[in-house]
């Protein structure tokens, strides 16, 4: 999910009553419901490496106690500079003394549970992420939420912006002005959450039986037969249908109802949208075959790109484009005269092709990578989303 969906769950989890347990409850809380974002650090060596690292370690359990201590110690060092800091207002002023008593083991579990949120809110999106890493590399992904919701993100929201205006209702009217505010909506807003998550769920196994249940007509092979003999005309070879080997759905941000599908057929994806109140899947009009297994492939597949991109991707959608191809983008290396002519081997994952406002700001869907391979085959570049790994 995003960062402000991940730091708001984690303060409205602490909201429930965490923080009246112990202080700084709500401040541990949001950090670490957002702390396993720091791989984005891996940016800094360039755009392969972040996108390789991306829900990588940080995102697993291994890391979880670990990360929790550094929070939790970190909010050690600002108790111990703010306590200095504030010790003789305390002393002169009672109300000065912090609502809650510190407890620093009620912190390390509530940091415990502010990052095992992150992770669930990870694996419910269509991105997935690697929990078991580096023990098991397999990647899980829920698919049953966008990676930015409106819905949970106005609950969430909610949750924090009606306390206060309530609050200024109340004293209005000279109401006694609560400590803790706020836990009813919180509690509220998670479980409003949670039943979302249920309807999406339900919905997205829909979307995938429906989607598996298509057959498509696959073209029959030539194989001499002729059209006529002496007894009279040869009837054609009856038509084969196929159905898809694997199935991917992928949640439209707006509607539990609508989702993205994208259907393996064997040699070639067919990506189609479902609306599940008419039960109907229309699929698009064109086909994405899988390329053959051409030197260039098997060059551009053991790339580091490559090879990232395979581990990560159940579906690539690979396409190569040789020089003198119609079709060949143009490149960085092109406009240099004295550089070689390149082969263009492009990678793109079919779940992030799909036709939303917030997807169509760029000629590349999300998370393409290209691979340039020079007359040898050799990597003379490679790029993702548009930014070049140097």
């Amino acid at each position: 999910m995003e960062p402000v969906t991940h730091l708001l769950t984690g303060a409205c989890l602490s909201r429930t009553g965490f923080n009246r347990r112990a202080a700084y409850a709500t401040l541990t809380m949001a950090i670490a419901a957002e702390f396993p974002d720091i791989d984005t650090l891996w940016s800094l060596r360039g755009p392969v490496a972040s996108f390789q690292h991306h829900r990588g370690i940080t995102h697993t359990f291994l890391a979880l106690p670990v990360e929790a201590g550094i929070i939790v110690g970190a909010v050690y060092v600002l108790h111990r500079i703010f306590s200095k800091r504030d010790a003789q207002p305390a002393a002169s002023n009672p109300r000065s003394a912090p609502p809650a008593p510190v407890r620093w083991g009620l912190l390390y579990s509530f940091a415990l549970l502010a990052l095992l949120s992150h992770l669930l809110l990870d694996y419910s999106n269509n991105y997935g992420l690697r929990p078991f890493f580096p023990f098991n590399p397999r990647w899980y992904a829920g698919s049953f939420v966008f990676i930015f919701d409106p819905l949970i993100f106005l609950l969430l929201a909610m949750a924090f912006l009606m306390p206060p205006l309530f609050a200024l209702i109340n004293s209005e009217v000279g109401a006694r002005r609560q400590r803790f505010r706020g836990r009813g909506w919180a509690i509220a807003s998670l479980a409003c959450i949670a039943m979302v998550w249920g309807l999406r769920a339900t919905e997205h196994a829909r979307a995938v039986v429906l989607a598996s249940a298509q057959s498509m007509a696959m073209p029959q092979t030539d194989t001499g037969t002729p059209a006529s003999d002496a007894s009279g005309p040869v009837p054609a070879p009856p038509t084969q249908f196929s159905q898809p080997v694997q199935v991917l759905a992928n949640p439209d941000p707006f509607s539990p109802f609508r989702w993205h599908v994208v259907s393996d057929f064997g040699g070639f994806y067919q990506l189609a949208d479902v609306n599940l109140l008419n039960n109907s899947l229309t699929p698009a009009q064109d086909i994405h075959v899988k390329p053959d297994r051409t030197p260039a492939l098997i060059a551009a597949e053991s790339s580091w790109l490559g090879r990232v991109y395979l581990d990560w991707s159940p579906m690539p959608i690979i396409t190569v484009s040789a020089p003198g191809d119609p079709a060949r983008p143009p490149t960085e290396v092109d406009d240099d005269p004295s550089a070689p002519t390149s082969t263009i081997v492009t990678f793109r994952d079919p779940r992030f092709m799909i036709d939303i406002p917030l997807m169509r700001s760029s000629p590349n869907p999300p998370l393409t990578g290209i691979v340039e391979l020079g007359p040898q085959l050799q990597v003379l570049r490679q790029t993702m989303n548009g930014g070049v790994q140097h």
